[in-house]
């Protein structure tokens, strides 16, 4: 096998681990909500992280074996293979919607990365380091605020950190190339050891950042946002500090931008579908038990009728229903005086003697037509 043929190999295989490792951390993030950033007592979280680590490690090794130009592209296909992979291994089957957005995304990327020149290895100075650091962490806590400010908002609040661990990433990557090319294998210099600390903070703080953004997120948006700005954020870094170009001049320059407009498009696709799924309306709450069990009393009463009338009262009165109508309520148990049948006695009872029982009262029906019994 060809350098180059293994250098394909490797980073396809690159990809799946990344794809795998965002997979598990997005059922992390959903079976965990209260351990957003760092859920250790998850095993899936650290497999995930071995996921993500080997990944890293292949893409590495397919750098030193095939050119940045086919290497870097390539690494975008992690969007494209995290689709399928949802769908075989959680049941989570990706609308049409999704799969246009992250393929233009990935087309996009996959282009914007292909179009940038390389040049020779430049190592970040002092000022350079130290601007970089404090340009690099202000964003990223610029972008966690947002994030929190956005939190009625699961999806915008998922693309902002999924923003901010990008950026923590690829500054990451831009401190190790510069350590690794301005090396001359001393640990002690005050240059190196402070580029180690900030790839140490930067790739922390990059891994927790990326758990949170899947917390309500979904799987395709924040992911698709994390593939994109990591390498963009380091090719402008090289484009900025180091010098590289975009190829074939102003042409390769055009066709850059209207990669990253193709590119940003599919992020925008993708974080649309992900809110018009949060933003569903509730469905509306069920009756209470109480009008359930009345509604289907009063349904399962038949009709009585007197005299060619109908003397069941309506569904919405007081009291109950019952021969002679509708029982009256609590404050209609005594009513009119044409309404009231006096009893034996309307007086007192006599010493000694039991008093009569209260006079009964039933309530009578408007606009109904009922036959006067007496007894």
């Amino acid at each position: 096998m060809s350098a180059l043929a293994l250098s394909v190999l490797l980073s396809l295989v690159s990809a799946l681990g990344y794809a795998g490792g965002a997979i598990v951390q997005e059922r992390v993030a959903v079976t965990s909500p209260d351990s957003a950033y760092l859920p250790l007592r998850r095993p899936g979280w650290w497999g995930a992280l071995a996921l993500n680590g080997l990944g890293g490690l292949l893409h590495v090794v397919a750098l030193a074996y095939g050119p940045l130009s086919i290497v870097q592209p390539l690494g975008a296909l992690t969007i494209v293979f995290a689709l399928p992979l949802a769908a075989l291994c959680v049941g989570r089957r990706a609308g049409a919607t999704a799969w246009r957005g992250a393929v233009m995304a990935t087309v996009g990327l996959a282009g914007l990365l292909s179009l940038v020149g390389s040049s020779e290895d430049h190592a970040l100075d002092a000022a350079q380091r130290l601007a970089a650091a404090i340009v690099t962490g202000g964003a990223v806590v610029a972008l966690m605020c947002a994030s929190r400010a956005a939190h009625r908002h699961p999806a915008v609040r998922s693309v902002l950190l999924a923003t901010a661990a990008g950026t923590a990433f690829g500054m990451s990557s831009v401190f190790t190339k510069s350590v690794t090319v301005g090396w001359d294998g001393d640990l002690d210099s005050s240059g190196t050891l402070f580029s180690l600390a900030l790839i140490a903070v930067f790739s922390v703080a990059g891994v927790l950042l990326s758990q949170a953004s899947y917390g309500g997120g979904g799987l395709t948006a924040p992911l698709a946002t994390l593939t994109v700005v990591n390498p963009v954020l380091a090719a402008v870094v090289g484009i900025l500090m180091f010098g590289e170009t975009f190829r074939y001049g102003t042409t390769g320059t055009l066709l850059a931008l209207g990669c990253g407009v193709l590119a940003a498009g599919g992020l925008i696709m993708l974080t649309t579908e992900r809110m018009e799924e949060t933003e569903t309306p509730a469905p509306e709450p069920p009756p209470a038990v109480g009008a359930q069990i009345t509604g289907a009393v009063l349904s399962s009463v038949p009709r009585q009728r007197v005299d060619g009338e109908d003397v069941r009262g309506p569904a919405h009165a007081d009291g109950p229903l019952t021969e002679q109508g509708v029982e009256p309520g609590p404050g209609e148990l005594f009513g009119p005086a044409a309404d009231i049948v006096p009893g034996d006695a309307d007086g007192p009872a006599p010493p000694g003697e039991r008093a009569p029982a209260a006079p009964y009262a039933h309530r009578t029906i408007p606009h109904r037509r009922r036959p006067r019994v007496r007894s």
